[in-house]
């Protein structure tokens, strides 16, 4: 499948900024399943002064705000091929090894709460049942719902509070997996709605690794593993490894930040 995808980012500042730099991880990954047929980014009031590939192998973009400017925008437009492997990533690649998936984080820790849900598994089931299992209880006991949670929201909290959206089901997935011994990761990118090609927000979702069968895709916001819908671009312990922008320093000006992503299915011969 051909996905068309347009990602805008909008920073609104209180005050003319001093001095700031982005750390900015849109540009999807090479990997199993999935080409970068075209990619572009384009900015205003915002200079690109580097890139490089960090530990987790996600392409991350140095940019630097000018100075004295009131707003930001960053624009990426491109086009991804796309394969059905049934989520299926594969073997584990990168500079992280396998072991450090088994380390919590502030943000996946499991409190009694997470693992109540653990508990509610058959310990005798193969893994990957096992997995199946724990995405569709935590669907079943912590709602999709927006409004309710922020990107500071701890698996723990969006547990008990029986509410989330795609991030915090990610963090609650990876941080029961983790507590079974299975290595776990965090992963952002984009995902063609069947409903709509408009979009407020880039998705999140999960992978754990499979002794026999590698990493393997979980979107537990949808009860699915992912299919050629789904567009990988930046993975990491969680999702402040794997965050499309990560501001350094923005002085003292306080910021607004607005999100439009479009994703939809490019005809061949487009």
């Amino acid at each position: 499948m051909r996905l068309s995808i347009r990602h805008t980012t909008r920073y609104s500042f209180s005050e003319p900024v001093v001095h700031a730099l982005q750390r900015l991880r849109l540009t999807p990954k090479e990997t199993q399943g999935q080409k970068i047929l075209d990619w572009t980014m384009s900015y205003e009031n915002a200079q690109p002064e580097f890139e490089y590939e960090d530990q987790h192998f996600n392409t991350v973009t140095m940019v630097n705000v000018e100075s004295g400017a009131r707003e930001v925008v960053v624009q990426c437009d491109g086009i991804v091929q796309t394969e059905d492997n049934a989520g299926v990533i594969g073997k584990h690649s990168g500079h992280m090894p396998l072991w450090a998936f088994l380390g919590q984080t502030a943000l996946t820790k499991p409190g009694a709460k997470v693992k109540s849900l653990i508990s509610q598994l058959d310990n005798s089931a193969q893994a990957i049942d096992r997995l199946h299992a724990l995405s569709r209880i935590i669907a079943q006991q912590v709602e999709y719902r927006t409004g309710e949670t922020g990107a500071r929201t701890t698996a723990e909290e969006a547990a008990a509070l029986g509410a989330g959206v795609c991030q915090d089901h990610a963090h609650i997935f990876i941080g029961a997996a983790r507590t079974m011994d299975i290595p776990a990761r965090y992963v952002s990118g984009y995902l063609m709605m069947n409903d709509r090609i408009e979009q407020e927000a880039t998705h999140a979702w999960a992978e754990a690794h499979v002794d026999g069968v590698g990493w393997i895709g979980f979107d537990i916001s949808n009860g699915i593993s992912p299919d050629p819908r789904y567009v990988r671009v930046a993975t990491g312990m969680d999702y402040r490894d794997a965050a499309p922008l990560t501001g350094i320093s923005f002085g003292t000006a306080n910021e607004n930040l607005q999100v439009d992503v479009t994703v939809e299915q490019q005809q061949v011969g487009q």
